[in-house]
């Protein structure tokens, strides 16, 4: 038997193997089954696209030499630098901020319409003089003036006689006294009024004669406009509303607070940026003068020197971009802390001094959640909603009752004068009838307006008023109309309290996870800038060592200000989620010590 050639021996084993390859023993994901098409469709050719003649944009255009501006800010001329702290610049916002100072206006209106809302609550005091002086003709003997000689006909047969005279009157008054309401309902009045008359009427019994009248009136509801009234009504809602007006004026200051504060760390990190791109371009015309050292001896390429080069131009531009972050951010600092386009700030050069934001306690979802449901003044505000509703179900209530006034009334009429002479024919008609006089007045009405005042306090003449005013109305569209209102704002406000408790654990669970994430990256940041460091002095040593090459060490350079970055952004962004923490737990308030009434109080002050 021929032995089998090796050859054969081998493709016989290839053939076996990539049969073995090709039909699988068992079932594999990426084979072929009913639900999988047969064989693959070739696309269609993509045709192709057709493109519009580019047109001849600004011919002969070329970009305009221009020589390289000085590294400074527009606008400011103060030197040295100002430092400003975080504490002083908070404090500055608060004060001067016009944003603040309107807010804090409105919270003020809202005290004013509380004050003017109880105006309704006042006494008034009236007080009324009055004077009136008429004469009139004497339309009958009856009712005439004491009259003069008058001549009927003439000649030896005129008849001289006595006739009625013009009616001269005169009447000066006084009128004074108090009137006001309760939160309750009840309407009060008192008042006196007074006053002296002169008439020469002939049957007047005195002339001038006095009264000095009291009255005291009570109205009081029993069922509708009792406890609960529109006046009352008004004047709960202009406290619940003032207290509304306090909670936006402090939310207005946290958000205002966490913008000064989240702008103070920009700023922080901008002028860090400017000194890392300084300390970048530094390092990189040190390399360039290293390299043009070693091509001017022979012992590196020009290209070298071209390469290092392009790396100072290239730091040097982010020189002046930084230069302009920091411009942006000091204006962006100053409208939050300034409020007078005159401001001396404004033209100086700030520096923040505050380091870092300390790290806060280590806190659980549910203290933060907690914490921002005591502190955060938009719960004050969701909950001034449900008490506004509140009373208005409680006004609704009172004006379906039916309305039953009880009014009492109480006068005391004082009365005097002076005795006028009685006239002859009356004297003569009384003592016709038999009597030696005509009857006198009571001795205690004979007297000036101090003898009316005595019989008015002693209450000789008296009149005592009760009545019970009973009403309701058949349709009561008011009240129906009012418990509607009140409903849908019962509903309103538990809607937004709901929407708040939802608004402040999204938050929350927002400001936590920002906040570790910010610190975990802030830790790899800074591992990062050591490592790169390290491998960039590692890069130039072996550079000047002759064993590596110029791509090499300026790759590096880009590398080390690039973890530079990456660590300042890192911390600027823990400095600023400790920040949004502390607004979401509501603690901005309180560790700034913010006083309502201070808030803006300086805005006008320059």
């Amino acid at each position: 038997m021929r032995p089998i050639p090796p050859r054969l021996i081998s493709a016989l084993v290839a053939v076996a193997a990539l049969a073995a390859a090709v039909v699988p023993a068992g079932r594999i994901s990426a084979q072929l089954d009913d639900t999988l098409p047969s064989r693959a469709t070739v696309p269609t050719m993509i045709p192709t696209l057709v493109l519009e003649p580019v047109p001849s944009v600004a011919p002969g255009y070329r970009a305009p030499s221009a020589a390289a501006g000085t590294a400074h800010i527009i606008g400011v001329t103060q030197q040295p630098f100002v430092g400003i702290s975080l504490q002083d610049a908070i404090a500055m916002a608060l004060a001067r901020n016009p944003n603040l100072a309107v807010s804090a206006s409105n919270f003020r209106i809202a005290h004013y319409n509380i004050v003017q809302t109880k105006g309704a609550y006042d006494v008034a005091l009236h007080l009324e003089p009055t004077s009136s002086y008429s004469v009139t003709p004497p339309q009958n003997f009856l009712a005439a003036g004491p009259g003069g000689l008058g001549q009927y006909g003439s000649g030896p047969s005129a008849i001289f006689t006595s006739g009625p005279g013009n009616i001269i009157a005169h009447q000066s008054g006084f009128q004074y006294g108090a009137a006001g309401q309760t939160e309750n309902g009840t309407s009060y009045q008192a008042e006196i009024t007074q006053s002296r008359t002169y008439n020469n009427t002939i049957f007047n019994a005195y002339n001038p004669y006095y009264i000095a009248q009291l009255n005291l009136a009570v109205n009081q509801p029993l069922l509708k406009n009792a406890g609960m009234n529109p006046t009352k009504r008004a004047l709960k809602l202009a406290i619940v509303n003032g207290d509304a007006a306090v909670a936006q004026t402090l939310t207005d200051a946290s958000s205002a607070i966490s913008q000064v504060e989240k702008a103070y760390w920009d700023l922080v990190a901008a002028w860090r940026n400017v000194a890392i791109q300084e300390e970048a371009l530094k390092e990189a015309i040190a390399q360039q003068r290293s390299n043009v050292r070693l091509v001017a001896r022979g012992a590196a390429a020009p290209i070298d020197a071209v390469q290092s080069e392009t790396q100072v131009a290239n730091f040097q531009t982010a020189v002046y971009a930084a230069l302009q972050t920091v411009a942006q951010l000091q204006n962006q600092l100053k409208t939050f802390v300034l409020s007078n386009a005159n401001d001396p700030l404004w033209s100086a050069n700030l520096v923040p001094s505050t380091s870092v934001e300390g790290l806060p306690a280590a806190r659980e979802l549910s203290a933060v959640i907690a914490a921002a449901r005591e502190n955060r003044p938009e719960v004050r505000q969701a909950e001034d909603r449900r008490v506004a509703a509140a009373i208005d179900v409680a006004f609704a209530k009172n004006q379906s009752l039916p309305q039953a006034d009880v009014q009492a009334q109480y006068e005391s009429n004082g009365f005097a004068g002076l005795l006028t002479p009685v006239p002859v024919f009356i004297n003569n008609f009384c003592k016709g009838s038999g009597l030696s006089a005509c009857p006198t007045p009571p001795p205690n009405t004979q007297g000036t307006m101090a003898f009316a005042y005595h019989n008015m306090w002693a209450g000789y003449f008296p009149t005592f008023n009760l009545a019970l005013i009973v009403g309701y109305p058949i349709q009561g569209h008011v009240a129906r109309g009012l418990r509607g209102l009140a409903g849908e704002e019962t509903t309103q406000a538990k809607v937004l309290m709901q929407g708040v408790y939802e608004r402040i654990g999204a938050e929350a669970r927002n400001a936590l996870q920002t906040y570790q994430s910010a610190l975990s990256r802030l830790r790899a940041a800074r591992q990062a800038r050591e490592s790169a460091e390290s491998v960039y002095a590692s890069e130039l040593r072996k550079f000047h060592k002759g064993e590596s090459t110029t791509f090499l060490v300026l790759q590096r350079q880009v590398q080390l200000e690039q973890a530079r970055g990456s660590e300042l952004q890192a911390q600027t962004q823990l400095n600023e989620s400790i920040v949004e923490l502390q607004r979401v737990e509501g603690t901005i308030l309180t560790d700034n010590a913010v006083n309502v009434q201070a808030i803006g109080a300086q805005a006008l002050a320059h």
